[in-house]
């Protein structure tokens, strides 16, 4: 069987559906592909067979992705997103008492100093930590850095960050945005971070939580682009690519073929690099991309999904200090679920350590540290647990790596390449 159209999108991750909803509303024929049988790519939720349950690693917004906010809004799912303004910081509480907790939330000041006055009076750092943090973000307000060839762990050394504002500041922001240790992250991306989410405008640090799971979230964005004529088909693996007379087949598992003039490889890098060596006569441009891609490496990211019998605190969302756990959500909450369990999801970011543990291991350190916050779940039953480990969860922005990352049109003859990386 074969089928032609205009454009053929490979994958329906974020880049994929944003490419599809914006080429069909240019009045293009485009056939989207997905070989999985849901839609987010990496922020995807599945059934858990186990638990009967649909679970995810939960993604975020923040109000600089002004693209992606953007995006929703036009498919109706920005109504879904919980938004929060203030941003709690948990440190671990003490003989048996609450949590103490750092709010940064912005306030009537003009940018950049809109957070400044809940900056200055956060608990959670002393007077050095304040006054050298205060230096780094000068330096990021002067501009982001041109080259990316200095690790963000040279930064910190540079700027003389203490240890507890690296803990209590630097970690929880930069490690849970770009996902991989300072050693393993460009002072670049770190800055871009920094300037565009607490320096640029109160809008840009505002956090954003989908109520409900990722591929649910996204599968909004499906229906718009098939309002506007897109194709959308799921459990349909592109086994390779051909350029025939000018057009681009997709070969399918099952043999099926679909033609486009142009092709957009909307992939994680190494699928996008094992399809490009399935050209039989790739460009000097093709084959310059597929060699860039020795260069990235993956960052883990590990979540524990824990259904409690009681709930342990009111807060939705929060970033916990001094422990492997870098963020907590309430996902009860944040769905405004009405079940008598009360579930809540711990997120580990750069969870290199947790690829070598067991889950057991990686469950029993993680209700341990949720106790040191939370009172209450010291005398709460733990009803169901799961630990999703993701090997690939993203790429990292190593130092260095941004001459090889390819331009969107770097392969040529209508072949075209759209994701994170």
């Amino acid at each position: 069987m074969s089928e032609a159209t205009d454009v053929v999108v490979a994958g329906a991750g974020v880049a994929g559906l944003a490419a599809t909803v914006a080429l069909s509303g240019a009045g293009a024929r485009v056939m989207l592909l997905e070989r999985k049988p849901y839609v987010g790519g990496r922020a995807y939720s599945y059934l858990h067979p186990a638990l009967d349950e649909v679970i995810d690693s939960q993604h975020v917004l923040l109000g600089c992705c002004t693209n992606l906010v953007d995006l929703c809004r036009l498919a109706g799912s920005e109504k879904k997103i919980r938004w929060y303004d203030a941003i709690p910081f948990l440190e671990p509480a003490r003989d048996g008492g609450e949590a103490r907790r750092s709010d940064l939330v912005p306030g009537s000041l003009p940018s950049p100093a809109h957070s400044m006055v809940s900056f200055l009076g956060a608990p959670m750092l002393g007077v050095r930590d304040k006054a050298g943090i205060a230096r780094g973000l000068l330096e990021f307000m002067r501009g982001i850095p041109a080259s990316d060839d200095e690790a963000f762990s040279d930064w910190v050394r540079r700027t003389g960050q203490t240890q507890s504002a690296v803990k209590h500041f630097w970690e929880p922001i930069i490690v849970s945005t770009l996902n991989d240790t300072f050693e393993r992250t460009s002072t670049r991306y770190a800055a871009k971070v920094m300037h565009e989410s607490l320096l640029k405008s109160a809008e840009g640090g505002r956090l954003g939580v989908p109520a409900e799971p990722m591929s649910e979230f996204y599968a909004a964005m499906v229906k718009l682009a098939e309002r506007q004529g897109a194709e959308v088909r799921l459990r349909a693996s592109v086994e390779r690519i051909e350029r025939v007379d000018g057009v681009w087949r997709a070969v399918m598992s099952d043999g099926a073929v679909v033609s486009g003039k142009a092709l957009v490889l909307a992939l994680s890098f190494e699928q996008t690099q094992r399809l490009l060596g399935t050209i039989a006569d790739p460009s000097a441009e093709q084959r310059a991309v597929m060699e860039s891609f020795g260069q990235f490496v993956h960052a883990p990211i590990t979540t524990i999904h824990l259904w409690l019998d009681r709930e342990v605190t009111e807060i939705e969302q929060a970033a916990l200090l001094n422990t492997r756990i870098q963020w907590m959500f309430n996902k009860s909450r944040i769905r405004r679920s009405e079940s008598g369990e009360h579930y809540y999801e711990l997120v580990i970011s750069a969870s290199h350590a947790e690829l070598k543990k067991t889950r057991e291991e990686i469950l029993s350190s993680a209700i341990q540290e949720l106790k040191m916050f939370f009172p209450a779940a010291r005398e709460a039953r733990v009803v169901r647990t799961g630990v999703l480990k993701e090997a690939r969860a993203t790429y990292s922005v190593t130092p260095g790596l941004e001459r090889f990352r390819p331009e969107p049109d770097a392969c040529g003859e209508g072949l075209y390449l759209a994701g994170d990386w």
